[in-house]
């Protein structure tokens, strides 16, 4: 809780709950982070973050810890996307798309065919990077290609967040070169110790607000 009060301090727009993971081990207990949700929800959104696959599992999950914005991290097909918009039409579905370390003219093919696959139902994007060493793909601290993030925000009917190894001294020319609708830091903005780190925190914000000013 004191955590995320530290987030809510710095400036922070939204929440996210990384749950029920593919790789990484979960930051925060499933009950902890359904009482966070609570105490914060008048003030701040809170994404649940996932690798499920399966719609009712999901659409449970989200009731359960009492959020209506998620974050779908696996590889899945559109139909599901379809499903959960037919079923639960509020849910606000931001689809991970891990993007290649470099550009290239394969790369923006797959880019325009997930886009084929996603765009009918999902509300945003969010880019982010893989590591080939951890087999992670998110919260790695490694960034991508940007390029392929400037065409993916050319390309997109939906917001496109910006992610994969932001960091207070990144994030400004990230958002420089991509023009995204936002940004999304994991790894950027902790300490050694794994936990938020407030000089961090209040300088990432900082640089981002002055991106998007820059920006108009």
């Amino acid at each position: 809780m004191d955590e995320a009060q530290l987030l809510a301090d710095c400036g922070v727009e939204s929440l996210g709950f990384p749950l029920r993971l593919a790789v990484h081990a979960e930051d925060v207990s499933e009950s902890t982070a359904k009482k966070i949700i609570a105490a914060f929800h008048d003030t701040i959104p809170s994404v649940l973050i996932t690798y499920l696959t399966d719609a009712d599992e999901i659409l449970s999950f989200c009731e359960e810890l009492g959020t209506s914005m998620l974050q779908l991290h696996a590889e899945v097909p559109g139909k599901l996307l379809a499903e959960l918009k037919a079923r639960r039409p509020e849910l606000y579905i931001i689809k991970s798309i891990i993007m290649p370390a470099q550009a290239s003219e394969e790369a923006t093919s797959q880019l325009k065919k997930l886009l084929k696959e996603y765009a009918p139902y999902a509300d945003a994007f969010l880019t982010d990077s893989y590591d080939p060493t951890t087999g992670a793909t998110g919260a790695t601290g490694k960034t991508h290609d940007w390029r392929l993030d400037r065409q993916l925000v050319e390309l997109s009917p939906c917001p496109v967040i910006l992610a994969g190894g932001l960091n207070p001294d990144n994030v400004h020319d990230a958002i420089l070169q991509v023009h995204p609708a936002g940004v999304d830091a994991h790894t950027g903005v902790e300490g050694p110790d794994g936990r938020k780190d407030e000089r961090l925190l209040r300088k990432f914000v900082s640089e981002t607000r002055k991106a998007f000013s820059a920006l108009g």
